[in-house]
């Protein structure tokens, strides 16, 4: 049965402004990926992320240069050769996991062997600001179990004990976003020791973590930026403690299942993230949560308004979407 494949860019406005290192967000932008197949409908989504080189614009025409292979039937796997991983291909690949869950009257737990996706500990964001509004921040949030503080290279110790002090018992991930250098990450593990945090989060840029090889600090280091695929594990389980599995830079969820399994293969701990998104982003991505370290899904909670059946969030345990959904 032949298929159909349509894509546009969505915008969703942001409940309040999300600052990190590279600057202040106040909308998400997303790629929507639709394929039909007889009366069946897959959904999929990607955020284009212009760390990565991609926009809106650039991920719809990686998205129609596919809408040929894509509506003559190609698979998941052949998607892995023929387009590059990013935010085109997740939205394609999720959008396939759900048409054929659609068709097949089977999820895609059943199909990759997983439980039905439950409930998750996710982190929520402190986003950049003084500390003293980080710490309010914080307090408001201080009775949930993780916490994601980001941070820049202005006072970021500061930041951090403000945190800290705010929010004395919930678990810590601290995260630059790449704004960090090497003589900061070495002066910084003392208090980061102080403050308990959990893992550090790619302090330094992807292009400059050479020194890394063989560091181990006090504090287990996160790599973000700097793993996409599976491809990536030779060059960063020499230099990591631990991973971020974003679907949007594996590529989609074919992919990021792959790359989960051979992390854990090499003792490499396991973060599920995102990007600021809507739930159609999050629902492929609690199969890689279920199993993960840390979750940080929280993408969905900034948006003023979600797609309607998406998931929910109480005291800190991100729910999943409702039955239907996806997948």
């Amino acid at each position: 049965m032949p298929r159909t494949l349509r894509a546009r860019a969505d915008r969703f406005a942001l409940k309040r402004p999300f600052r990190i290192s590279r600057g202040t967000r106040l909308e998400a932008e997303v790629v929507t990926v639709e394929i039909a197949q007889g009366d069946a409908t897959g959904r999929g989504e990607g955020v284009p992320y212009p760390r990565y080189g991609e926009s809106a614009e650039s991920a719809l025409a990686e998205i129609a240069a596919a809408r040929d292979l894509v509506e003559a039937g190609a698979t998941r796997t052949q998607l892995l050769t023929a387009m590059r991983a990013g935010a085109a291909r997740n939205a394609i690949d999720c959008a396939l996991w759900d048409l054929e869950a659609k068709t097949t009257g089977r999820s895609v737990a059943a199909m990759i062997g997983a439980p039905s996706p439950a409930p998750v500990t996710t982190a929520l964001t402190v986003g950049i600001d003084t500390p003293e509004d980080m710490a309010r921040a914080a307090a408001a949030i201080s009775a949930v179990p993780l916490i994601k503080v980001k941070v820049d290279a202005s006072d970021p110790l500061a930041m951090i004990r403000a945190v800290r002090g705010a929010a004395p018992e919930a678990t810590m991930i601290v995260d630059p976003n790449e704004s960090w250098d090497e003589p900061l990450v070495r002066a910084a593990m003392p208090v980061l020791t102080e403050c308990r945090v959990a893992v550090l989060e790619q302090p330094c840029r992807a292009e400059d973590d050479d020194w890394l090889a063989g560091f181990r600090g006090s504090v287990p280091i996160c790599a973000d930026e700097s793993v996409h695929t599976a491809d990536d594990l030779d060059r960063v389980a020499a230099r990591y403690q631990a991973i971020n599995v974003k679907l949007d830079k594996t590529g989609g969820l074919t992919e990021a299942l792959e790359l989960a399994r051979d992390a854990r293969n090499r003792g490499l701990k396991l973060m599920s993230g995102c990007m600021v998104c809507s739930s159609l982003g999050i629902a492929p991505a609690f199969f890689i949560a279920q199993t993960a370290d840390w979750a940080d899904l929280d993408g969905p909670l900034w948006l003023a308004q979600d797609r309607p059946g998406g998931v929910a969030e109480r005291g800190g345990f991100l729910h999943p979407a409702e039955s239907g959904f996806w997948g």
